[in-house]
């Protein structure tokens, strides 16, 4: 049974940092995102890594202050977030191609889903 099992969420004032981490079981993966979303939009993406190639890859508005890694002892990935806004306050989920899609941006995608973890930003 596969299954994404995220931490790391919680309140934290402008110019923060978090660290999100999700356990992976069940099977391997090619790929693995982070999708984030906020009340009244549509879910986005925020980053994604390639399991083997270790090639990352990060949206406009993350790129700079977000970092993905992963730990393949673990099969946990995670996403460490510095300089954090009150725009990026959101439902941070993990998320799992089991194959290999040349679009890592597109959350239908991405087979497997955690449970999401709230991350919220004061001014």
């Amino acid at each position: 049974q596969v299954q994404l099992v995220e931490s790391g969420g919680g309140l934290v004032q402008a110019g923060g940092s978090l660290r999100l981490s999700c356990s992976a079981s069940g099977r391997t993966f090619h790929t693995m995102g982070w999708f984030r979303q906020a009340p009244g939009k549509e879910r986005e993406f925020v980053a994604a890594i390639r399991w083997i190639a270790v090639t990352t890859y990060y949206a406009d508005s993350v790129k700079g202050r977000f970092t993905i890694a992963r730990d393949d002892a673990k099969k946990t990935v995670y996403l460490q977030m510095n300089s954090l806004k009150p725009e990026d306050t959101a439902v941070y989920y993990c998320a799992a191609q089991p194959t290999y899609y040349s679009d890592y941006i597109t959350p239908k995608n991405y087979a497997y889903w955690g449970q999401g973890t709230q991350v919220t930003v004061s001014s």
